[in-house]
Formats: structure tokens, C-alpha cells, sequence
């Protein structure tokens, strides 16, 4: 992968900063693929595996949002942050010329990837979504995500040794605004998609880890249901489940499944290609 840089006009982001300047990394040729990194940027959970097989055939496209790696600072992350970010990123497939690319969002990156389904269907080709949160209270995380907010030199060295590689000397603050923002997310009821995940009409594949210690009881099976509303919105393209028994919250990056994360979204993803 190789670092590049693009330019926006502005983002929900990073108020008042015009033009926003963001990072990303890319490989390979072909129909274009976006990986969109969750709440601890991209270095943590990395796509090491998927690119090397995927990059023969496809244009792999990993930006950093506002705040993450390589792009500007960001001062605050409002409650309302996934919506804002699917805004940014929208824009950012705009200034490279991706044509209906396929999303692979992780965490928060595909709570991100499922919001610009409903936003801007026309703009993607489907979404691999993965690890996604459907409920916006997440009462068996609240220690988690206090530890984040006050103390996140508590995650362990070797996370904050990999943290500080990807977002230097801000690490600490950036997953503390992570941190307070799911903290609020949580102090309303319902889902993140505002009850309208049933209007999504692109085509998605869930990945997911039965061991997810980011899933709530019941929230899969939530997800479940209203992507199953959305079945008719795609024709017979229904949303895929795969939920890996021995996967936990970064499925694409954990040695007991990576590999098998790999090959179900690689045949997916050809299949929709072959969709077009």
C-alpha cells in the first residue's frame, strides 16, 4: 500500500476547516474497493490479508477519516458522528472518481458504509459490512467505552504502541472523543440507522464474530431483521450473513478467521461484480 493524499471541500468533520486534507492508502487496479476503518483507525484491525488477495484484480482504496492517521485533527466527535462521516466519504469517492465501489466497512466504518447505503445508493455497488453495531445503547460496553474516555492507557501497551504509530501524539485524545461520542450515542434508545435500514437497496454481505465483545444480546438477530426488510428493495439479492463461530470483534484480521473472511468475501464480491 502506498500513501496519497486527497483534497475535499469541506467535511461535517472538521467544521470550519476548508479544504480538508485527508489520507489514504492504495493498491492495485480494477474496480474499485473502499475500506472504511473503525473507531481506532486502520492500523489495529489491518486488511493485510484481504489486499494481497484482492489487489491483482482490484483498486483497494483505505482512507483515513478526519482525526485518524495521516488526515487533519479534528477538535470534537459529535453523537451524530457515523452520519457525518458517511457525508465526508461520500465526498472523498467523488474527488477520486470511484464509481460505484464496493464498501468494506469495519466497526464504526461500517455503521458508516450502511449509512451511505441509505444515503447514496446510486453512488456504490454494495457493502461488506462488517462487525456492524445496530443498537445505539450498548449497556455490556459502557466500562469499555468509559475506559476509552478516561483512561485509555488502560487498553494495553500494545495497543497504545500501535495507536501511536498510526495517529502519533494524538492517539490518547482521538480515542477519547471515540470513547465520550458512544457514550452519548448510547443515552438515546433505537438503532444508528434511525429505523430505516429497510429502505437500504444495495446489496450487503454481514460478517460478523459470535464472540463479538461489541454485540449487545439480541443485536445481530436486530441487524438480521431489518436488513430483511430492505430484501425487496435489492430484487432477489437479500442481505448474506456470515457469522464465524470462532470470530470476535475484527473478524478480517484475527488468525482463527481471517483467511476465512477472505474467501466469502472475495466470492461475494465477484459475484456482485458480475451482477453489473
Amino acid at each position: 500500500m502506498t500513501d496519497a493524499f486527497v483534497h475535499i471541500a469541506a467535511s461535517p468533520l472538521a467544521p470550519g476547516q476548508s479544504p480538508v486534507r485527508l489520507r489514504y492508502r492504495g493498491a492495485g487496479a480494477g474496480p474499485a474497493i473502499v475500506l472504511l476503518h473503525g473507531g481506532w483507525g486502520y492500523d489495529i484491525y489491518p486488511f493485510d490479508r484481504q489486499i494481497a488477495a484482492l489487489e491483482s484484480t482490484h483498486r483497494i482504496v483505505a482512507p483515513d477519516r478526519s482525526g485518524y492517521g495521516g488526515s487533519g485533527a479534528i477538535a470534537q466527535l459529535p453523537a451524530d458522528f457515523h452520519q457525518r462521516a458517511a457525508e465526508e466519504t461520500v465526498a472523498v469517492l467523488d474527488a477520486l472518481g470511484l464509481e460505484r465501489p464496493i464498501l468494506w466497512g469495519h466497526s464504526d466504518g461500517a455503521v458508516i458504509a450502511l449509512r451511505i447505503g441509505l444515503m447514496a445508493p446510486s453512488r456504490i455497488g454494495g457493502i461488506v459490512a462488517e462487525a456492524a453495531h445496530f443498537f445505539r445503547a450498548k449497556p455490556a460496553s459502557r466500562v469499555f467505552f468509559e475506559t476509552m474516555r478516561d483512561e485509555p492507557e488502560r487498553l494495553g501497551d500494545r495497543v497504545a504502541t500501535v495507536l501511536a504509530r498510526d495517529h502519533g501524539t494524538r492517539w490518547r485524545a482521538l480515542i477519547q472523543l471515540n470513547g465520550a461520542a458512544w457514550l452519548r450515542i448510547g443515552e438515546a434508545a433505537g438503532d444508528l440507522y434511525d429505523g430505516r435500514l429497510a429502505e437500504l437497496a444495495v446489496p450487503v454481505l454481514v460478517v460478523h464474530g459470535a464472540r463479538d465483545p461489541r454485540t449487545e444480546p439480541g443485536e445481530l438477530e436486530a441487524l438480521r431483521q431489518a436488513l430483511r426488510g430492505a430484501e425487496t428493495a435489492v430484487s432477489d439479492r437479500p442481505a448474506q450473513f456470515a457469522v464465524l463461530a470462532d470470530g470476535g470483534h475484527s473478524p478480517h484480521s484475527e488468525r482463527a478467521t481471517a483467511d476465512e473472511v477472505t474467501r466469502v468475501a472475495s466470492r461475494w464480491i465477484a459475484g456482485r461484480e458480475a451482477d453489473r
